[in-house]
């Protein structure tokens, strides 16, 4: 916790009691959590803390790449992982939405050498592949 709270310190945020607890929540909990089960841990200890106050510390932690946003297609909405593993991409299943991490990147220099000739400053990429898990291949759509 005190790496992320150092990062947030550097880039001129303060620490309060929900952003403590939305940091633990994703320290303690499974590793892709939505929104609303982040709230509910929150909520744990901090009982008036709304869904807003919660999107808007997941916002500043996506940002500034403490937090990994993964989108889904399931209606509980969009999972957050915290970033303490590493650099790294996934795998989603469009029909259970069930998640694998993959440890290596696919984007290599050249992605960046090109952003660059275009004078474009790259901080950060997002790659997820969307497919169906093993017990979901059979699937139609």
């Amino acid at each position: 916790m005190e790496k992320i709270i150092k990062v947030l310190r550097e880039n001129g945020y303060k620490i309060t009691p929900q952003r403590r607890a939305v940091i633990l929540a994703l320290l303690k909990c499974d590793k892709f959590l939505t929104v609303q089960q982040i709230l509910d841990f929150v909520k744990q200890s901090n009982p008036d803390v709304s869904l807003d106050t919660v999107y808007r510390n997941l916002d500043i932690f996506v940002q500034l790449g403490l937090v990994h946003e993964i989108h889904t297609n399931n209606r509980e909405g969009n999972v957050f992982e915290l970033m303490i593993s590493g650099h790294h991409h996934h795998l989603v299943c469009l029909k259970c939405g069930e998640m694998e991490c993959m440890e290596n990147c696919p984007v290599n220099d050249r992605y960046f050498e090109e952003a660059e000739k275009k004078g474009f400053a790259v901080k950060r990429h997002i790659f997820e592949v969307y497919g169906y898990c093993k017990n979901c291949k059979e699937f139609k759509e």
